[in-house]
């Protein structure tokens, strides 16, 4: 059900798995569970509740001597303080997640760790680094037949060249990365894939064609519960909207994103705030986010 998108369904079968785990005594089988429970609830955006399920399962990872389960929770505390803002610290867990997966011979965990460390590093502004991450995590998910990774990575360098101002080699990488997304029915990847595109085209002035891809983007997050994704898209769909003076369109979406990371004490939450306030204010509202 979590594949599928249907999250709150599979928190319940997760719940009703960890009370069996504990039941019994199985260790694994409980670290697993708080794992799985990790994950769900990332995907609902509450990352720090994230955090704390994680937390639990990588105690016991290292209790039981579990370092495939010791390296799966270390990247998800990364990829959990990363969405926090804190990229830094997801840093340093990212290393040590990919650490092992290379100790243990786990390839496609060691792509997935490269993958991520790139997107760290991309956001600390060092795209060259990135770039070299993401070609890494590129050829292993090839080498392994992960197309799941393949979409993501290309997706990834798509960004970078995007950021490096080669907006047509962009496109062609989301082109590749939305298309393996669809193929294999990844909808998170689809969405980011879209709002990729949306961007590039407006960095392109076609403002019509980015604003389709992100009204696409965001009724895919909003249709699978990922509310990071939704309130990335929402804020992308009325910052063009903020352009073009559709001011109380944006203001109702911008707002999203404002919500969001002010319910998971993002360090941007209130400069987005200001701005949101700013464009409200235009509408003819008398505030902003409450």
């Amino acid at each position: 059900y979590h594949a599928l998108g249907e999250v709150q369904r599979a928190i319940d079968y997760y719940q009703q798995a960890l009370a069996i785990s504990r039941e019994i005594g199985d260790r694994r089988g409980e670290g697993a569970d708080l794992g799985n429970l990790g994950r769900a609830y990332y995907a609902l955006g509450e990352v720090r509740r994230a955090i704390d399920y994680y937390q639990q399962a990588l105690a016991i990872a290292r209790e039981i001597g579990d370092r495939r389960g010791e390296g799966n929770r270390l990247g998800n505390l990364g990829r959990a303080y990363y969405a926090l803002g804190d990229v830094e610290r997801a840093i340093e867990y990212y290393e040590q997640a990919l650490a092992i997966a290379r100790e243990i011979g786990d390839r496609r965990n060691e792509g997935t760790w490269l993958g991520n460390l790139g997107l760290a590093y991309h956001d600390l502004g060092e795209v060259q680094r990135a770039i070299e991450y993401y070609q890494q995590a590129l050829v292993i998910a090839r080498q392994i037949g992960d197309r799941r990774n393949e979409g993501t990575r290309l997706g990834n360098l798509g960004r970078a060249y995007h950021d490096l101002g080669a907006v047509q080699r962009a496109i062609e990488h989301y082109q590749q990365a939305l298309a393996i997304a669809r193929e294999i029915g990844d909808r998170h990847g689809e969405g980011a894939d879209l709002g990729n595109l949306g961007r590039a085209y407006h960095d392109l002035g076609e403002v019509q064609r980015a604003i389709e891809y992100h009204q696409q983007a965001l009724a895919i997050f909003r249709e699978i519960g990922y509310r990071y994704g939704e309130a990335i898209a929402a804020w992308s769909l009325g910052d063009i909207y903020r352009e073009q003076g559709r001011y109380a369109e944006a203001c109702q979406l911008m707002r999203i994103r404002v919500e969001y990371e002010r319910s998971i004490a993002h360090p941007d939450a209130e400069e987005h705030a200001r701005v949101v306030e700013e464009v409200c204010r235009k509408a003819g509202y008398r505030s902003g986010p409450a």
